[in-house]
C-alpha cells in the first residue's frame, strides 16, 4: 500500500470524475483538477466565492461549483477551458445544486425551497418546478438518467411527480399516504420508487413508475421509526434501519420482510469473527502491506470467546436526534454483503451475510466510526474513524494502517476511484491518495494468513 503527498482541501470537497481520469478539489474559492494517474495539475480554475459544493457531469466534461452564500453556480469545462458559464439566482437565493443525468442541465434549489430552477446549458433555455419539498431527500433520478421523481409539498400534502430528463415533461403526479415525507429513492433498475415517512411515523411506501402503489410497510407503531434506507445494487432487496436498532429485509417479489437483523450490545454466536482494534500496535510497514496475525492492530478474538461485549452509548432520548437506532447502512457492489452501524454502539460496524441472512463479522474500533464505504468493484469496506488510521475489511480479514505525514493525518472522509485500485482520504485541511494492492497480492497475503472466516 502507498500515499501520494498531502495537497491542501478545505471544507472536504474532493471528488473522482465519473470516468476515473481526474480528481477535482477545492481549496477556498480554487478549483483544481488533477490528472489521477500523475497528479500533475491539468486545471486551476477561480471562483467569485469560497465554494461549497462541487459536482461533476455525468460524462465528466463539466463541473459545477455552487456557493450557496452568493446564490451563485459556475461551471467550468475540462474539454475548453476558456469556456465558464455562471448562473445567478438573485434575490431568489440557492441552497442546493445538482445535475441533471444528461449532464447539460442544472436543477438549482432556491432558499425556502420555493422552486427548483432548470438551467440549460446548451439552449440557454430555463424553466420552473414549483412546490419541491424541503427533505433529506427530495429528489432522485433513475440509474438510466431516463426519469427523475420530486417529492413535493402542496396545500399540507405530500406529492410526488414524476419527469421525462429529455424534456421535463411531467410522466405522473400522485399523492403519497404519508404524513411529513422525508425521502425519495429509485432502485437500481429504475422500476420501483421508495417514498419514507417521518421518523415519527414507521411507514414505506414502495411505487412503480406510473404511480401505482405496490406495497406499504410498516413494522411498528407509537415509537421513533425509520433512520436510514439502502437499495441493494441488484434491487432485490431494500433494507430499512429503524430507531429500534434493527435492520429490515424487505424483498422485492411481495415487498415483505424475509428477516430483520438485530445489533445487541453482546455478540454470543461464536462463529461471528470480531475484529478488535488494539490499544496499541505495532507500527505496519507502508510497502506491501497484509492483513495482520490476529492479535496485531485489528485482529479476531480467539474461537474460545463465546461472548463478547461492545462500548455502548446512553442516549439522550429526550432530545431531538437521539444517538440510538441505525445511522449507516450499505451494500457491496454484489450485494453479498451488508454493513451497518448502530449510533448507540458508535465504535462498531456490523457487516451481514445476505446470501445466508446472517453476521459474517463486527469490527469494533477504538474511536466512534465517521464513516465507511464499499469498494465498487468487489466486497472490500473502508471504514474511517477520524484518527490517523485506515481500516480495510474483506471476507479473507481486516487490516488497518497508518497514514504517514507530518503530524497526524485525521481521516475524517473517504472516496473510491471507480477502479477499485485507489481512494481519496480526506482530512480537514488535506487531502491524499492512498494505492491498494494489486489482487493476486492481497491474494498471497490470504493464503500466508490462512483467511479468517
Amino acid at each position: 500500500m502507498n500515499f501520494s503527498e498531502v495537497f491542501k482541501l478545505s471544507s472536504l470537497l474532493c471528488k473522482f470524475s465519473p470516468d476515473g481520469k481526474y480528481l477535482a478539489s477545492c481549496v477556498q474559492y480554487r478549483l483544481v483538477v488533477r490528472d489521477v494517474n500523475t497528479l500533475q495539475i491539468l486545471q486551476l480554475y477561480t471562483c467569485l466565492d469560497q465554494i461549497q459544493h462541487i459536482e461533476w457531469s455525468a460524462d465528466s466534461l463539466f463541473i459545477l461549483c455552487a456557493m450557496y452564500k452568493r446564490g451563485l453556480v459556475q461551471v467550468w469545462s475540462l474539454e475548453q477551458p476558456e469556456w465558464h458559464c455562471k448562473i445567478d439566482e438573485g434575490s431568489a437565493g440557492l441552497v442546493a445544486s445538482c445535475w441533471s443525468p444528461d449532464g447539460r442541465h442544472i436543477l438549482n434549489t432556491t432558499e425556502f425551497h420555493l422552486r427548483i430552477t432548470v438551467w440549460s446549458l446548451c439552449t440557454k433555455s430555463v424553466s420552473y418546478i414549483k412546490y419541491p419539498k424541503a427533505c433529506l431527500q427530495g429528489i432522485t433520478f433513475t440509474r438510466d438518467g431516463r426519469y427523475m421523481a420530486l417529492a413535493e409539498r402542496r396545500d399540507c400534502k405530500d406529492y410526488v411527480s414524476i419527469f421525462v430528463c429529455s424534456d421535463w415533461q411531467l410522466l405522473r403526479h400522485f399523492d403519497t399516504d404519508t404524513q411529513d415525507l422525508t425521502g425519495i429513492e429509485w432502485a437500481p433498475n429504475g422500476c420501483v420508487l421508495a417514498v419514507w415517512d417521518t421518523c415519527l411515523e414507521y411507514k414505506i411506501l414502495l411505487y412503480s413508475l406510473d404511480g401505482r402503489l405496490l406495497s406499504a410497510y410498516s413494522a411498528y407503531e407509537w415509537s421513533l421509526g425509520i433512520k436510514s434506507v439502502a437499495w441493494s445494487p441488484s434491487s432485490q432487496f431494500l433494507a430499512v434501519g429503524s430507531y429500534d436498532g434493527k435492520v429490515r429485509i424487505l424483498n422485492h417479489v411481495t415487498w415483505k420482510m424475509i428477516t430483520e437483523f438485530g445489533h445487541p450490545a453482546t455478540i454470543n454466536n461464536p462463529k461471528t469473527v470480531v475484529y478488535k482494534e488494539a490499544q496499541k500496535s505495532p507500527q505496519l510497514g507502508l510497502g506491501c502491506l497484509s492483513f495482520p496475525p490476529p492479535g496485531a492492530g485489528a485482529g479476531p478474538l480467539p474461537s474460545s470467546e463465546s461472548k463478547f461485549s461492545l462500548q455502548t452509548l446512553k442516549p439522550v432520548t429526550d432530545r431531538a436526534n437521539p444517538k440510538i437506532g441505525i445511522g449507516m447502512l450499505a451494500f457491496s457492489p454484489d450485494s453479498y454483503f451488508l454493513a451497518t452501524r448502530n449510533d448507540n454502539t458508535p465504535n462498531a460496524v456490523w457487516v451481514w451475510d445476505i446470501q445466508k441472512l446472517r453476521l459474517f463479522a463486527v469490527l469494533e474500533q477504538l474511536s466512534p466510526v465517521r464513516t465507511f464505504q464499499w469498494d465498487p468493484q468487489q466486497p472490500r469496506l473502508a471504514i474511517c474513524t477520524g484518527g490517523s488510521r485506515l481500516y480495510l475489511w474483506s471476507p479473507a480479514g481486516c487490516m488497518s494502517v497508518q497514514v504517514p505525514g507530518e503530524g497526524d493525518f485525521a481521516v475524517l472522509s473517504l472516496c473510491w476511484h471507480l477502479s477499485g485500485d485507489s481512494m481519496a482520504l480526506l482530512s480537514k485541511d488535506h487531502v491524499c491518495l492512498c494505492f491498494l494492492e494489486t489482487e493476486a497480492a492481497v491474494s498471497t497475503a490470504c493464503r500466508q494468513l490462512g483467511g479468517h472466516t
